[in-house]
């Protein structure tokens, strides 16, 4: 049956919101966790998620258009089902059909909600943990930034969640005093658990933390109930918006980062005009960019990395048995299903090709020369992929059961060790991309990935993923595939060793390439012929420019 989607609440104060972007059209397959627009509000630009599955069959607010909050925003179903009664008005039917069967039982829920209502104190706003990732269906507490008792101002960073993709700053929507915490440090809960009340100093909350254990929780938190379930979304996007790059938050809506990640631009680079400092869309567009800005950008995170201290080692006994048990994180529990789910689900072959480095040597000593100019080996095997990929779009392609999807765009995912595991930060449109704004934006995401500062939508989207041992001197390794992604290059350490040149021996430089491919989607050809490019790109780097 079809269902009512209406302008939610996103914020306390909101009474309309501004539909900015349609990030769907009529007709289009929704599943549950999908954007659905991004909707302006009186505080920030937010996306909007589904929670339903169908299809798109009428949009009520179209893009730049005002409405108030519970205005009729778009309507999903079946395909081709009949919409004219919901679109006159009458949308009692389409909204109670699922439960037509047990007209009792719901009427008694109606009435029975106002009276729990009743009893949540005046001023009393349960908080619940929210689903900050599209994957994510419980979090981890790491580190309470408040404690009871403790004033709460709205935009104050309650706590830090470590969800499967990140650890990630937790922002009050609400001001008051911190009651209640349910969900201590290091505890671990499903999504809309009780995570802490908020409301006026000596309120008694007794009852609202023991309906609400008890399974009351949908109504005892009715006044709340618009703003906690109609706004996981809003939750997203505002903790994604609270990053911290050098020790201050950058503020910058969503449509503002996707246009700064599209175009390689930092947020730390840019001056917000928005409220409070916030980054829009016109600050990222009418953005001229700095080297000298990016360079100082990046120095701070690198600072900070070297003067953090080192872990205390463990004392071992000598001549005793001594184990020590390490509590999986969320990060390494999610890493070891998908790797696991990726090595026996997709059969995995590897290529092999020895690249000269001399050329490059040379071109990134040259680029290197120019001033508040850096550039990496391993910017230069990005941008030589981003090209190779363009030329080989069945490298950068999906397995699905009843078709391949061809990415005719490139997304580049480059593989960062953090002290958890590893996360894969995505460079988006990696191909328009110079090799400058590769090498600024792959310092930016590493320094904020090992920081635990990385939004969920700045791991997603990946169609490519590099990995680079090389710093480490390892010069040969095998990568197992990042899924969705069809293939992964694991990148070797540069090598002086005697070469053959012209007939000749002499001494040059050489580096290992290991292409892990999915011989569901790639032969043995099409990735050979791969590689075969990305060594000419790499060999001679002023081909890139061409």
């Amino acid at each position: 049956m079809a269902i009512k989607v209406t302008m939610p609440r996103l914020s306390d104060t909101m009474t309309e919101g501004t539909v900015a972007t349609w990030l769907k059209k009529v007709g289009d397959k929704v599943s549950e966790g999908d954007i659905l627009a991004e909707i302006e509000t009186d505080k920030a630009t937010m996306e909007f998620e589904s929670f339903n599955e169908g299809t798109l069959l009428h949009i009520g607010i179209q893009a730049g258009e005002t409405a108030p909050v519970d205005s009729l925003l778009a309507i999903i179903g079946k395909e081709g089902e009949d919409i004219s009664a919901l679109l006159a008005g009458g949308d009692a039917p389409a909204a109670e059909a699922p439960k037509a069967d047990a007209p009792a039982a719901e009427a008694k829920t109606e009435t029975a909600a106002p009276a729990k209502a009743a009893e949540l104190p005046k001023g009393v706003i349960v908080v619940t943990m929210p689903r900050l990732s599209d994957t994510m269906t419980e979090g981890t507490v790491a580190t309470w930034l408040k404690k009871v008792g403790d004033t709460v101002a709205e935009g104050d960073i309650l706590a830090e969640i470590e969800t499967d993709k990140a650890t990630m700053e937790f922002e009050s929507f609400n001001a008051g005093t911190l009651l209640y915490i349910g969900i201590q440090e290091g505890s671990t809960a499903p999504v809309d658990s009780l995570l802490a009340i908020i409301g006026p100093a000596g309120t008694d909350i007794s009852g609202v933390a023991d309906n609400f254990t008890a399974g009351g929780a949908a109504t005892a938190t009715a006044p709340a109930a618009e703003e906690t379930k109609a706004a996981p979304a809003a939750a997203q996007a505002t903790e994604a918006v609270a990053e911290t790059s050098n020790g201050g938050r950058i503020l910058a809506s969503p449509l503002a980062k996707k246009i700064a990640s599209d175009k390689g631009i930092q947020l730390s680079q840019v001056k917000g005009s928005g409220e409070n400092g916030r980054i829009v869309k016109s600050d990222i567009e009418n953005f001229t960019p700095s080297a000298q800005a990016q360079t100082a950008a990046s120095a701070p995170a690198a600072k900070q990395e070297a003067s953090a201290p080192a872990a205390p080692k463990v004392f071992v006994p000598a001549g005793e048995v001594y184990t020590e048990e390490i509590k999986n994180s969320q990060m390494r529990k999610i890493i070891a299903k998908r790797l696991s789910e990726s090595l026996f689900t997709a059969p995995h072959y590897n290529l092999v090709i020895e690249v000269s480095m001399d050329e490059a040597m040379q071109a990134r000593a040259a680029i290197n020369s120019v001033p508040d100019t850096k550039v990496s080996f391993n910017d230069m095997v990005i941008k030589a992929c981003a090209l190779a990929l363009k030329k080989h779009p069945k490298i950068n392609s999906t397995w699905k059961e009843d078709a391949i999807i061809i990415n005719h765009h490139v997304n580049i995912g480059v593989a960062v060790a953090v002290e958890d595991g590893l996360v894969v930060p995505v460079l988006k449109f990696t191909d328009a991309m110079s090799l400058s704004q590769i090498g600024g934006s792959v310092r930016d995401l590493a320094g904020r990935a090992k920081n635990k500062k990385l939004g969920p939508q700045e791991m997603e989207g990946s169609t490519f993923t590099v990995s680079n041992l090389g710093m480490f001197g390892i010069t040969e390794f095998n990568s197992i595939i990042n899924q969705p992604n069809s293939a992964i290059l694991s990148v070797g350490a540069i090598v002086e060793k005697p070469v053959v040149k012209n007939g000749q021996i002499v001494v040059g430089n050489t580096m290992m390439l290991s292409l892990a491919c999915d011989h569901r989607t790639i032969d043995g050809a099409t990735g050979a012929q791969f590689l075969q490019t990305l060594k000419q790109y790499i060999e001679s780097p002023v081909t890139m420019l061409a």
